[in-house]
């Protein structure tokens, strides 16, 4: 198991466990909220000295501080005590009277520093930027009147924020509003990342979050995730790892994978070409593309590598029936579904019924929610991947649309149910499979670009993991940890892409044209 600490994801239990694993064994709090505390305040200095001298003539940032009753109130304490000793001023809003005991101990330190302490919000207003220890992790209760109202109106100025450890009022496993929540600009996670960080309904109100490591021991990571954690978050390492890449000196195009894509229609005439080109990228030997007659050579005129095989079609331009003499075992795996309309019901039957690993998206999955999911996948003789966005999830699994609003429960209980590596789409993918033993694991994608929210963006991906999965097939290599490097290798691509063109101009096509420059650096060398 890696010790890399930025894979671990914890729930708010979870994260009491190691905590209470560090105290038992002799940890002071206080030593640790000192820590904690003073690693926050020199970030926060950090950023702000950087900002400070992007700006002409900017004087030193007046900064309010938000205290709630618990430990996270008393890190906010430590931290307004350290910048005031920095020189920044510094000013309190504390609307609770009753405060843990270590907490109580800081307020009257930081009271006797003369540092101004108000039970009002009035006077935040002429601060710059704001420091949220307001309510930490573990939170379960709405918060109500009147900090509720003090967190709107306190939303409502627009203020940089920084929040400690979750911005107040999310729910530390869902990302859920508690009735209301602070609209973090950045958030300082500690210790460990929290579920909530990768839930897509947070986002908002997280802004840019970092990890502040304070460094838990392994051993009382392991000890309550286990040497082989449930849920895990994507990195780099772990995405690369599994690249097919370096290639054995003695490679050929057979050896490096035979993908078959079926796709496309004359409605949508550019979702068989997106998805060859991601597959393109990906470095497959050989690609077969079924696509109807009359698109034959538009795709060939694309990919004039790759082997494009006419359909017959439906009056409607869709693929009526795949050419006689078709032998899905020629292939190490197929993609299907892309720009197929739901016409083709009977050739998604009969490419489910084979026994070669499948890759289901857009229109493929539309046709298997006519099927019903759970039977058709779990009776198939090969690995499967589902790629749904969330209408297309709630359609395959019309009992779990109700808890949508957890997105990694639901991949999860999709995966258990189906027996399928489920592919959620969404600014964080999560992916859910299940193992020989029963054991589902999960892996999600911490980084992303809401470039990527284009039309034909899941095309590419499609397309990019199945010409992956082909070469990995071919190797006789397991499925899962394709789909985490696909996911992480689209996602890469989007982001540099976005760099470059800003979020509004990385269309699909562009984005297959980033996804080699997204390696660059790692493998030029």
């Amino acid at each position: 198991m890696t010790n890399h600490i930025e894979q671990f994801l914890v729930t708010a239990n979870e994260m009491r466990e190691i905590e209470k694993r560090i105290f038992v064994a002799g940890m002071p709090v206080p030593a640790l909220m000192e820590k904690v505390a003073g690693l926050i305040a020199k970030r926060i200095q950090e950023i702000l000295t950087s900002r400070e001298k992007n700006i002409t003539h900017s004087s030193s940032p007046m900064i309010g501080v938000l205290v709630g009753p618990g430990h996270n109130g008393g890190d906010a304490l430590v931290v307004a005590r350290e910048l005031h000793f920095q020189g920044y001023q510094v000013i309190i809003y504390c609307p609770f009277s009753k405060l843990k005991d270590l907490t109580a101990c800081h307020s009257q330190y930081v009271r006797s520093l003369n540092i101004p302490y108000f039970e009002d919000i009035e006077n935040l207003k002429k601060c710059d930027v704001l420091i949220d220890g307001l309510f930490g992790f573990g939170l379960e209760r709405e918060i109500v009147n009147p900090v509720a109202a003090a967190i709107d109106e306190i939303n409502s100025w627009k203020k940089p924020i920084f929040s400690i450890d979750i911005p107040s009022g999310l729910h530390t496993d869902t990302g859920a509003i508690l009735g209301t929540a602070i609209r973090a600009t950045n958030t300082f996670c500690l210790g460990l990342w929290k579920l909530a960080f990768l839930q897509d309904q947070a986002l908002e109100y997280i802004g840019t979050a970092e990890l502040i490591d304070f460094d838990i021991q392994i051993a009382d990571i392991t000890a309550v995730l286990g040497e082989s954690p449930a849920v895990k978050r994507i990195v780099k390492a772990s995405a690369i790892a599994h690249l097919p890449l370096p290639r054995r000196p003695d490679s050929h195009k057979y050896t490096n994978g035979h993908l078959l894509i079926v796709a496309g229609s004359r409605r949508y005439t550019g979702a068989a070409i997106l998805a060859a080109l991601g597959a393109r990228a990906s470095g497959v030997g050989m690609l077969s593309i079924a696509a109807p007659e009359s698109l034959k050579l538009l795709v060939a005129a694309q990919l004039p590598e790759a082997l494009v095989i006419g359909c017959s079609e439906t009056t409607e331009g869709a693929i009526s029936q795949l050419p006689l003499g078709l032998d899905f075992g020629a292939y190490d795996a197929i993609a299907c579904g892309p720009g197929l309309t739901s016409e083709p019901a009977l050739i998604v039957k009969s490419i489910l019924e084979s026994d070669r690993p499948l890759i289901l998206d857009a229109d493929g999955l539309n046709i298997l929610a006519q099927f019903g999911t759970i039977p058709t996948l779990s009776t198939r003789k090969a690995p499967t991947v589902i790629t749904p966005h969330p209408g297309e999830f709630k359609r395959l699994f019309p009992d779990l649309a109700h808890k949508m609003g957890d997105r990694i429960v639901v991949t999860q209980q999709a995966a258990e149910l189906s027996g399928a590596v489920v592919l959620l789409k969404g600014a964080r993918v999560c992916i859910s499979w299940k193992d020989a033993i029963g054991k589902v694991s999960t892996v999600i994608n911490p980084q992303s670009t809401p470039a990527l929210a284009r039309g034909g963006s899941g095309d590419v991906l499609t397309g990019l993991l199945a010409g992956l999965w082909a070469q990995a097939a071919a190797k006789n290599e397991p499925v899962e940890s394709v789909v985490e490097t696909a996911v992480w290798w689209h996602a890469q691509a989007g982001i540099v892409a976005a760099n470059e063109r800003t979020e509004l101009g990385v269309d699909a096509f562009t984005l297959t044209q980033y996804l080699i420059s997204a390696l660059h650096n790692d493998f030029s060398h």
